[in-house]
């Protein structure tokens, strides 16, 4: 600190007055909603409406199951039901443990604090009411306050989204007085959460914590989300699949009940009275019709799908992770997938987040671009170092740019590393820069007396008559017509222009310059990220509507939204500003909504009342945001994207954080969104084709003599492991960048859809008739010797069936006709294929009569393969026919 901020009398205040102050108004810390335990959100997950539909299974299992002491399927559904809840719990809440970590890492913040008459350092969490705070330039301001000394220039953005600097001078009233109403835009408030750009001061600190205008964002932003895309889906589909269910169910009651009272008596009607008059039989033939139909219940539910969603959003969290995308909330990994609009920010997100030099020209016309500049020993860059080393409000600390403005600092970092000696010059004098008089000056003595000056162009290039040659010789100023016209043309891209010259004299009076020696034009800009125009035009033709939301003026806004290939210069009427915004009705917006796509001078507010106009119109809505101000944006949209430098209360309410705060990664979520829920399709596909076979097989095995074609142990093996590792195989499924060239799925689009049901049916019921006709043909009998042994014939079926299910798993997996296609990139499924091939032959040889079965000659496997195997050709020729005659 400066001496004058030395100066300042308070001693700051004692230890008993900060512990007296941290017992009546608190410390500086917020309150976190309370997080759920693990037991606590374990239990929660049995909330999910696929687990209920188990969990009915499950219940009824357990009441009318006694009588044939059958505990083995209650005990897998027990096991699928608890593996998908504990897993999902163990996923989330790693997820959510992560998360809070890094929200500990951003309240180490140290902060400087005159207690006791010394300086010294606390982290941010203990300043209390009464601190006096010391601030310099880069340091954020940890509490609401008032400066009470010095001079400062404050960065609001993440509070109020405006990128202009606030200046912040000290009030002659008293604190009462000053602490009355507190404003944003007051010239005494400070307020936790900005940043000091430039100068330094003192604060004293009125509140902390959540009385803070951070700490009551924070505290409004932790409120719970609405309910996701996918779990709306999920829900549709197990109300879908336990009407099947329950139909199912009592459809093979009936059915039962019909076998065993009127076609076992021959349909004669005697005899089925005398059943119908038998209390015993009746009850027997009752429970028998209850149990069968139970069971099919539990076949027909998919217990493999909660611990499949489980664990492709958590494999896939893993490896977005790994892309600098860390997903707080697993279903904002599928919702992202779903997105039908994005909002997003345009500086740190289309742009790199900070201002650099994008051209240099010198007087004689040569343009420099980007990191290209003279060479180290040339003049001109040595006279623009003077300049941006002198001329400035930056410092070099730590061989970085620091405080000033952002001017400045870009200035001062295209120079470096500085090809000059400072210690061969002093600083005589200096002007500081005025928005009025638009230009700052400085005077410097040694190896060069100079007056350096730097400004905007119509004040500054006007005045320049000569300018610095390669060479450092002075040359008469002939091109200025080259000069403006390159001015002009780069302030119409969104480059601003400042002009850097020199002068013989000083002092300047009354802001008039004349004989100015041009150093150079320099156009300044946050440049563009490489990969965003790449990235928006691979969201753009995923049928994901782009809005850019900027407080920039329409012309910048226009400009890069041009450069992103978010506009071309056609679409004028997809711009518009805040203020015109602000005068349209909601039917009026909504309207132009769907056709939007830069909103200029915006304001947080525009942002949720955007999201919410986008729900009405039935819109899955992604929010990209950094500030406090982005808070409720980001929490009111379906996926909240927060920046990974953004502040705590941002990535508070987001669902997604974007560690590199770039576009790239966002398009990524989508991809990854999208691939999961074409795995979770994939493995309902295999799931419930498997399922409708099971069904049909306990359906129609007792009418023609079979009936238990497969027992209760080895449907465990079909439901329990075979699902499950099947899950984990779809899980491991690559995203392909062809699923950015597909629509978004609406909100209320189901995740089972006609083309799938079609699959599914089509699949369910050829295997069905494999099955049956396996069962029933003579010659199939007389191969596999069931007249002599029947347990090897039914060893074969059960192999048959559980081969289907293998094949019916390629089938599964991809639309293509070559099943191969991508397999490699998806090691898990053939690792995991593999291992239920060599089981199931481990089960089918050594099985014994725990799983009833009996060893298969080479020829009886071979064949029973190649049975199972028809399923690949017959859903190749629907396949075909879908292709080639339905297109």
């Amino acid at each position: 600190m400066r001496s004058e901020l030395n100066m300042y009398i308070k001693p700051g205040l004692t230890s008993s007055q900060v512990a007296d102050s941290r017992i009546n108004n608190g410390d500086n810390s917020l309150t976190q909603r309370k997080r759920k335990g693990f037991l606590k959100q374990y239990l929660s997950s049995f909330g999910d409406p696929i687990i209920k539909i188990l969990l009915v299974a499950l219940a009824l299992n357990v009441i009318f199951l006694f009588r044939d002491a059958n505990w083995l399927e209650t005990a897998g559904i027990a096991i699928a039901v608890f593996l998908a809840t504990f897993v999902s719990t163990l996923s989330e809440y790693g997820s959510e443990s992560a998360f809070i970590k890094l929200m500990d890492e951003t309240q180490r913040i140290q902060c400087r604090v005159l207690r006791d008459g010394n300086t010294i350092s606390v982290p941010i969490n203990e300043i209390v009411v009464g601190d006096i705070v010391l601030l310099q330039a880069g340091e954020k301001i940890p509490a609401d306050g008032i400066i009470i000394s010095g001079k400062l220039k404050i960065d609001q953005s993440a509070l109020n989204g405006e990128s202009k600097e606030i200046e912040k001078l000290p009030d002659i009233r008293s604190i009462t007085e000053q602490t009355s109403s507190w404003d944003l835009m007051s010239s005494h408030q400070l307020f936790r959460g900005s940043v000091v750009d430039e100068g330094e001061g003192v604060m004293e600190v009125i509140r902390v914590g959540d009385f803070t205008f951070y700490g009551v964002l924070a505290m409004e932003m932790q409120e719970e989300s609405r309910e996701s895309p996918l779990k709306i889906r999920l829900s549709e589909l197990a109300k879908i699949l336990s009407k099947i269910g329950y139909l199912a169910a009592a459809v093979i009651a009936f059915s039962d009940l019909f076998s065993s009272i009127v076609l076992e008596n021959n349909m004669q009607f005697s005899l089925i009275c005398s059943v119908l008059s038998n209390p015993y039989a009746m009850t027997g033939y009752i429970l028998h019709a209850i149990t069968l139909a139970i069971i099919i219940v539990v076949v027909a539910v998919p217990e493999g799908l909660p611990m499949m969603i489980t664990v492709v959003l958590s494999s896939n969290m893993l490896r977005m992770l790994k892309d600098k995308v860390m997903v707080r909330k697993l279903v904002g990994i599928e919702t992202a997938g779903s997105l039908n609009i994005l909002f997003t920010d345009k500086t740190g997100t289309l742009t790199q987040g900070k201002l650099a030099v994008s051209h240099f020209m010198t007087g004689d016309g040569k343009i420099y671009r980007n990191k290209d500049k003279p060479g180290r020993g040339s003049p001109q860059l040595q006279y623009l170092a003077l300049s941006s080393f002198y001329n400035t409000g930056s410092v070099i600390s730590k061989t970085k740019p620091l405080g000033g403005n952002s001017t400045d600092r870009a200035l001062l970092e295209y120079v470096m590393p500085l090809p000059i000696e400072t210690d061969q010059y002093i600083k005589l004098d200096s002007i500081p820069f005025n928005s009025e008089k638009k230009y700052s000056a400085a005077r410097i003595s040694g190896k060069k007396d100079l007056s350096l000056i730097k400004g905007a162009p119509e004040k500054i290039l006007p005045s320049c008559t000569h300018y610095y040659g390669e060479d450092g010789n002075v040359y008469p100023l002939s091109k200025i017509k080259l000069l403006e016209d390159t001015w002009h043309d780069l302030t119409a891209n969104a480059i601003r222009v400042i002009v850097v010259a020199a002068a013989k004299t000083w002092p300047i009076y009354e802001d008039e310059f004349s004989n100015l020696i041009l150093i150079g034009l320099i156009g300044i800009r946050d440049e563009l990220r490489p990969e965003a125009q790449s990235s928006i035009n691979q969201i753009m033709n995923a049928g994901v509507q782009v809005v850019m939301i900027t407080g920039d003026n329409k012309d910048t806004a226009v400009a890069i939204a041009r450069g992103t290939g978010l506009l071309n210069e056609y679409e004028k009427d997809s711009i518009i500003t805040s203020k015109d915004l602000n005068k349209l009705s909601d039917e009026q917006l909504k309207q132009i909504l769907p056709k939007l796509r830069v909103v200029a001078r915006a304001l947080p507010t525009d942002k949720s009342r955007l999201v919410t106009l986008a729900h009405e119109l039935g819109m899955v809505t992604g929010m990209t945001g950094d500030g406090i101000n982005d808070g409720p944006a980001l929490k009111l949209s379906d996926v909240g994207f927060a920046m990974g430098d953004g502040t705590e209360v941002a990535k508070e309410a987001g669902d997604i954080v974007i560690m590199d705060n770039n576009i790239h990664s966002i398009s990524k979520a989508i991809l990854y969104g999208r691939t999961i829920f074409k795995s979770i399709q994939k493995f309902i596909i295999f799931q419930l084709t498997m399922n409708l076979c099971a069904v049909g097989v306990c359906f129609i095995g007792p009418f023609i003599g079979m009936e238990t074609p497969i027992t209760v142990i080895q449907m465990l093996w079909v439901n329990i492991i075979m699902d499950t590792l099947a899950g984990l195989a779809f899980a491991g499924e690559a995203p392909l960048l062809e699923y950015m060239e597909e629509p978004p799925k609406s909100r209320d689009e189901p995740v089972l859809n006609k083309q799938m049901l079609k699959q599914i049916l089509f699949m369910g019921f050829y295997t069905i008739i494999i099955c049956m006709l396996f069962l029933s043909l003579n010659w199939v009998k007389i191969f596999f010797h069931y007249s002599f042994n029947a347990s090897k014939f039914l060893s074969a079926f059960f192999t048959l069936f559980i081969f289907c299910g293998i094949f019916n798993s390629f089938n599964a997996r991809t639309t293509r006709i070559n099943l191969t296609a991508y397999l490699s990139k998806n090691p898990a499924f053939i690792a995991i294929i593999s291992i239920i091939c060599t089981v199931q032959l481990i089960l089918t040889y050594y099985g014994g009569t725990l799983f009833r079965t009996y060893p298969l000659s080479a020829p009886e496997l071979i064949l029973t393969i190649i049975l199972a195997a028809t399923v690949i050709p017959a859903d190749m020729i629907r396949k075909i026919f879908i292709k080639k005659i339905l297109k």
